[in-house]
């Protein structure tokens, strides 16, 4: 952390987006009569379901006592660091522990999102999708490191996810370290825009929903974005 300014922030409003299949009863329902059958398939679908196995003390990267309970979304909060990448890295998480990446504006967001969806499809060779995403806003208020103004750019903000997430990992293991909320970084796919990570569940406050938000790709690399609810 050595070199980057620590601020106490009050951002009373952020935006991270969510896919709205995480806010839709479970398919499960779908498939069954009763409410006995109903939970005997919710067990087994929670065998696999990161979150639940969180708060059961089953993922060494995240213990239950981060997980916050009893609060509005508390699911939708807790799962931002119960799924990550199983053998990859984010910029700032690892495949342990995944955090709650948001920014200051929904353009932000926008630009973060289409820029990583965009290329998993290139990774197909097919630009062919359609998914819709919610807005999820959260306040927040405590010490964050701030990478805004950083000159020379810093290794963690470099492009290429090769270079900018190993080195981002590497910082956030450090503002963990120093029980700090998480960081303020200016966006690397939005110029001028600014993003936060915050690393402990607990840091998200007052979580509610916004308007939800439509991905197109119609065979081209640049999708058309529309707000198509709130």
């Amino acid at each position: 952390m050595k070199g980057f300014p620590l601020r106490t922030e009050a951002l009373p409003r952020t935006t991270r987006l969510v896919t709205t299949a995480r806010l839709r009863e479970s398919v499960l329902r779908a498939l069954i009569d009763t409410d006995e059958e109903f939970a005997l398939l919710a067990a087994l679908e929670g065998a696999t379901s990161a979150r639940l196995n969180a708060a059961s003390g089953l993922l060494p990267g995240l213990p239950p006592e981060d997980l916050v309970a009893r609060v509005p979304h508390a699911a939708v909060v807790n799962a931002a660091f119960a799924y990550a990448r199983p053998r990859g890295l984010n910029r700032f998480n690892g495949p342990e522990r995944g955090a709650w990446y948001a920014a200051l504006a929904a353009r932000t967001a926008l630009a973060e999102v289409a820029f990583h969806l965009t290329g998993h499809l290139a990774e197909t060779g097919v630009f062919e999708a359609e998914v819709d995403y919610v807005e999820m806003h959260a306040s927040f208020a405590g010490a964050f490191l701030d990478l805004r103004g950083a000159a020379p750019r810093p290794a963690c903000l470099d492009p290429d996810p090769a270079i900018g997430y190993p080195a981002g990992n590497a910082l956030a293991v450090e503002v963990m370290a120093a029980g700090h909320n998480g960081i303020l970084y200016p966006s690397v796919r939005d110029p001028g825009g600014t993003c936060l990570v915050a690393l402990w569940p607990h840091a998200v406050q007052s979580p509610a929903q916004g308007a939800i938000w439509r991905l197109r790709w119609s065979g081209r690399p640049t999708p058309h974005i529309e707000q198509v609810s709130g």
